[in-house]
This record gives C-alpha cells, sequence and structure tokens, in this order.
C-alpha cells in the first residue's frame, strides 16, 4: 500500500473518532483505521477513551491486565499499560462498568494528560475512539484532537445527534472543522444523501463550520462475521467491501491533515486538554 506520509515523523497526527449517538459503528471504524496505518508503516496508537465501557480490548480478541483506570489512580504509568494488538498497534485500553471514569475530575484530566507527554515521539498517528453524546469527556478528547472524524448511521437519531455534537462543540469551543464519514449504508447515493442533509442544516446555522465528505462504509455481511470473530474486517476479509473503503478512508484522513498545521502531536495534545479545561 502506497504511503501517504513518510513514516516515524516527530509530529504524529491526532484523530479522534467520535460520534452524537452510540450503535453507529465507532470503534469499528477505529479498530480498522488502525491496521491500515500499520500496514503503511506507520506507528499507531489507539486510545480508548470511553473509559467506562471499554470495547476496543473486545474487538481485538485480547484481556489487558491493567486499564486507564489504574493510570488515572496513580498507580501505574501509562507506558507500563500499553498493550499489543493485532499487527502490532498499540492500545490503551479502558475499563467497564466504572461510573465515576465517565465524568474525570480537572485534577484527573491534569494528571492523564501528563502521562501522555512522555509519548510525544513514540507513534506517528494516535486515534481517539471517543465516547458516543455530548459527555465532558467526549467534548474534552474531541477538543484535544487535530482532527474529529464523525461517524454517521442512516438512522434520524443519529443525524440529530451528530448535528447536537458539532452545534455543541462550535458554540462553546468554536471548533470549526469536522470530517463526516457515512457508516452502515446501502451505497455511496444513501451516504450523500444523508451528507446533504446534514450539511444543509450546518450551513444554516453554523455557516463558518467545515464539514467535510470523508466517504462511507457500506453494510457488508463481511464486516458483521468479522465482528462476530472480534477480528477487524480488514484482517479476516481483506477485498470485502467495507475493507476497501477503510482503505480509502484511512488514506483520505492523512491527505486532509497534510494540508493542516503540524499540530496533533502529544506535547500539543497536552496544551489542547490544558486550554479545554481553562
Amino acid at each position: 500500500m502506497k504511503n501517504c506520509q513518510p513514516p516515524h515523523q516527530d509530529t504524529p497526527i491526532v484523530i479522534s473518532v467520535t460520534s452524537g449517538k452510540g450503535g453507529v459503528g465507532k470503534s469499528i471504524v477505529v479498530s480498522n483505521l488502525a491496521i491500515v496505518y500499520q500496514r503503511m508503516g506507520k506507528r499507531v496508537l489507539i486510545f480508548d477513551a470511553d473509559l467506562g465501557l471499554a470495547n476496543m480490548d473486545i474487538i481485538f480478541g485480547i484481556r489487558p491486565k491493567h486499564t486507564i483506570e489504574d493510570v488515572i489512580k496513580g498507580e501505574k504509568e501509562l507506558s507500563q499499560i500499553i498493550v499489543k494488538g493485532l499487527e502490532g498497534v498499540s492500545l490503551i485500553p479502558a475499563c467497564s462498568g466504572e461510573m465515576e471514569l465517565t465524568h474525570l475530575s480537572e485534577g484527573q484530566k491534569i494528571n492523564l494528560l501528563n502521562e501522555f507527554d512522555i509519548l510525544n515521539k513514540m507513534f506517528d498517528i494516535l486515534l481517539i475512539d471517543t465516547g458516543a453524546g455530548i459527555s465532558s469527556n467526549v467534548i474534552y478528547f474531541n477538543l484535544a484532537s487535530q482532527e474529529r472524524l464523525v461517524v454517521v448511521s442512516p438512522e434520524p437519531t443519529s443525524i440529530t445527534n451528530a448535528y447536537a455534537l458539532m452545534k455543541v462543540m462550535f458554540e462553546h469551543h468554536g471548533t470549526e472543522n469536522f470530517f463526516l464519514l457515512l457508516n452502515m449504508v446501502k451505497d455511496e447515493k444513501e451516504a450523500k444523501a444523508v451528507y446533504d442533509q446534514l450539511s444543509k442544516s450546518v450551513a444554516r446555522y453554523m455557516a463558518s463550520i467545515s464539514l467535510n465528505y470523508a466517504g462511507f462504509i457500506p453494510r457488508d455481511d463481511h464486516l458483521c462475521d468479522a465482528v462476530s470473530r472480534r477480528e477487524p474486517v480488514i484482517c479476516c476479509y481483506p477485498e470485502a467491501p467495507s475493507s476497501l473503503r477503510f482503505q480509502v478512508l484511512a488514506e483520505y484522513l492523512l491527505k486532509g491533515s497534510n494540508g493542516r498545521p503540524h499540530d496533533g502531536n502529544i506535547k500539543f495534545l497536552c496544551k489542547r486538554l490544558m486550554a479545554a479545561i481553562d
């Protein structure tokens, strides 16, 4: 696969993958993007930022001994809980069933961002799998990212909640740049119809927002089977329609990031998180 950027740069790209509603396949998007980037020669780190509802470890079929909870409690350093998944992808695992982690305190946020600083030159791409909705954690990690990929399904509630997420980030934090990915659609015609519907609403009420069409992932039986097997579809069915679209998406996001200031490294992640706290 052709590289879009030279590997091992000192300015890792931070991409959050987010949604206004759960159940739209956000974590599946993250896991498959990670594999594609790893195959491009990138050093990839996934941060499962849905802190109280872990799922990336399930998708990768691993059972981490330690999680982000241990870091937040001060019992482990971030580097000590990173685990290796399929094809060498690194993962910062979340935990499940811990309600207090769904709303971090300001002190916990500061401690967590300090931990990220040591990872500055270890990775080329950091993929943040946020929770769904407009909770403080979701907004917090989206603000930290260089790029934001909003995942939307054709369901009306998914479209409405994606709009709400972007509205909150725009009106309360001045965020203006988003990528929109249509997931679980029949074909590109349906994807474009949903994108047009949402972009018209955004243009009407938030004219300065840049909402870029990042493509679509089709409904695919191979993808459903891969989820059941706890593997990214790109691994077990590399020629499936969904796998091919993940490859296109990965290259598109890198090209889109190339035209922006290189402020997505871990050091800048910390600065952005501090700004979010302030």
